[in-house]
């Protein structure tokens, strides 16, 4: 799995890409030219990229190929300029090398093409880079929703998601010992939803029935702290015993109703869907 993201910070496929590492959590970064200039002015500092020591646009495409594992190249068409450059640099310094040209392949494909060439050479480091908007001005765009496509591809077809990173510590300004009161079932998947991190939403929703047993030592055991701490929590127990249609229920199980709840929510409105 890509561990960073990095591209020039350039209108269009560059500041896609870093977007959407911004939007997954995924870590970003990459070289810009000095004075951290783009066709538009000076890039956002939320964008995390080091300034070049020179001016030269020529040496921040190399430097971002040096520094990855492979350089993803999306475009309509052939490739032109700075992307072009970018794949001769590749060739030099023998990264490895993907060119999309979304005229000859569609979405979908693409999206599953780029999963498996991450997968097959194991890139941790990702170079991604295209045409400037100017040069086309739906790259951005596009360049958003292959990406995205394929990064919830990954997850669930490798299916390695069970929440550890989240739920093993409580969110942020609250302590592990405080109890979140919530009377309904309604009540924890809305709570729940609202503090899970976009991927980690998008991801569950992408799980089988049957998978969600895996949660119960992770979001089971998160739910049965922080919702039910030490069993006190009668309305909530009340709630979980009506929706399951079950009178003895134990925190445990209870928990596992809201997991089930927020899976079939998530589902709703986090599914995957490839754009085609």
């Amino acid at each position: 799995m890509v561990k960073k993201i990095m591209s020039g910070g350039q209108i269009g496929a560059d500041q896609a890409a870093l977007d959407v590492a911004i939007k997954l959590d995924i870590p970003h970064g990459g070289w810009i030219q000095k004075g951290r200039k783009t066709q538009s002015g000076t890039l956002p500092d939320k964008y995390k990229l080091k300034e070049m020591p020179t001016a030269s646009y020529i040496k921040r495409i190399e430097q971002n190929v040096i520094d990855s594992d492979g350089t993803l190249i999306i475009s309509h068409g052939s490739l032109t300029g700075g992307s072009d450059h970018s794949r001769k640099m590749v060739l030099k310094h023998k990264r490895q090398l993907l060119h999309i040209d979304l005229l000859q392949i569609e979405a979908l494909q693409a999206a599953k093409l780029i999963d498996s060439w991450i997968s097959l050479h194991q890139i941790k480091i990702l170079n991604i880079t295209g045409p400037k908007a100017s040069e086309d001005p739906k790259i951005y765009k596009a360049t958003m929703d292959i990406l995205e496509s394929a990064y919830y591809l990954s997850q669930v077809e490798n299916r390695t998601f069970t929440l550890d990173s989240f739920y093993q510590i409580p969110p942020k300004g609250r302590s592990s010992s405080s109890q979140i009161h919530t009377k309904t079932v309604n009540d924890a998947v809305e709570l729940l939803n609202t503090e899970m991190p976009l991927k980690d939403r998008t991801t569950m929703a992408n799980l089988t029935k049957d998978e969600l047993a895996s949660l119960n030592l992770t979001l089971g055991i998160y739910i049965r702290n922080q919702l039910f701490h030490k069993g006190a929590n009668l309305e909530l127990l009340a709630s979980c015993s009506h929706v399951s249609e079950n009178e003895h229920l134990s925190a445990s199980d209870a928990a596992f109703v809201i997991i089930e709840k927020l899976w079939e929510e998530l589902r709703r409105t986090h599914r995957l869907r490839i754009v085609t």
